[in-house]
C-alpha cells in the first residue's frame, strides 16, 4: 500500500491522522517539523506528503515549496491539512505546489477521497 508522510507539529493530529491512514492500509510516516518533513520526504520518497502549515521553524508553505520545487521530490503530491481556512491560504498553498488543500478537522472520507484521487487511484 501507499506510503504517506504527514508532517505536523501537533502530537494529537500526528495520531489522528495516522490513525485513519493506517486504518485504510497505508503506511504512516511522520514528523514534527517542515525541516524534519522535507528532509525525510528526501530519504524515503513517500507515495504523498499531508503538510500542516503553522509549525516552528520551516512552515508548511515553505516545505511545500521546497519539495514540489526540487526535482528530487517534485513527483510526491503535497496536500495541505491546516486550520487555515481563508481562499488567500488556499490560493498560496495551490501556488506553491500543493495539488489540494484540505482544512481541520478532516473528514476521513474526505482525507481518503482526496488521498485516493491525487495518487491516481
Amino acid at each position: 500500500m501507499a506510503r504517506i508522510l504527514v508532517v505536523d507539529d501537533s502530537p494529537t493530529e500526528l495520531y489522528k491522522l495516522g490513525g485513519m491512514l493506517e486504518k485504510h492500509g497505508f503506511e504512516v510516516l511522520k514528523a514534527e517539523n517542515g525541516a524534519d518533513g522535507v528532509a525525510l520526504a528526501r530519504q524515503e520518497k513517500p507515495d504523498a506528503v499531508l503538510m500542516d502549515i503553522v509549525m516552528p521553524g520551516l512552515n508548511g508553505f515553505q516545505a511545500t515549496r521546497q519539495l514540489t520545487k526540487d526535482p528530487e521530490t517534485a513527483g510526491i503530491p503535497v496536500i495541505i491539512v491546516t486550520t487555515k481556512d481563508q481562499e488567500t491560504d488556499r490560493v498560496w498553498g495551490k501556488r506553491q505546489g500543493a495539488k489540494d488543500y484540505l482544512t481541520k478537522p478532516v473528514e476521513e472520507a474526505t482525507l481518503i477521497k482526496t488521498l485516493k484521487s491525487v495518487l491516481g487511484n
